[in-house]
């Protein structure tokens, strides 16, 4: 049996738009977009995996608040459990220093964005009206 690999990943809202980071060409799934995170390790708790993977992927410590959606998703190779939590940054400016590239989107722009199969839920959630209420609440 496959084991599922665990997923924290950061929603981080401000002015509008929300912060997403683009994979490195040479990982898997390389090129597409997804919520800023990464895979929790043995042992650890889900948020202090997410702490410790925006400060190796963007170079800024954030809070990880409450989860805003869980995504669960079976790739070819292995299931993936998303768990995507409210975050703000305490510290730093996001730079991409463990992917690609960065972006403020919009959540237009979310739309238009090449993204995981199991990031497509989470986006479906944003898309809809409760994710215009999230933005105007400025989270």
């Amino acid at each position: 049996m496959m084991r599922t690999i665990v997923v924290a990943s950061a929603l981080i809202a401000g002015g509008g738009r929300i912060l997403v980071s683009q994979r490195r060409e040479d990982d898997d799934q390389g090129l597409l977009w997804e919520f800023p995170g990464g895979k929790v390790e043995e042992g650890e708790e889900p948020r202090q995996a997410l702490r410790r993977e925006l400060r190796e992927e963007l170079g800024i410590e954030g809070k990880a608040g409450s989860i805003f959606d869980a995504s669960f998703y079976t790739y070819p190779k292995y299931p993936v459990l998303l768990l995507v939590y409210h975050c703000q940054i305490q510290e730093g400016t996001p730079r991409p220093l463990g992917c690609r590239d960065l972006r403020w989107v919009t959540l237009t722009e979310m739309g238009e964005l090449a993204m995981p199969l199991a990031d497509e839920p989470i986006r479906r959630r944003l898309l809809s009206s409760e994710g215009e209420l999230l933005m105007a609440q400025g989270r």
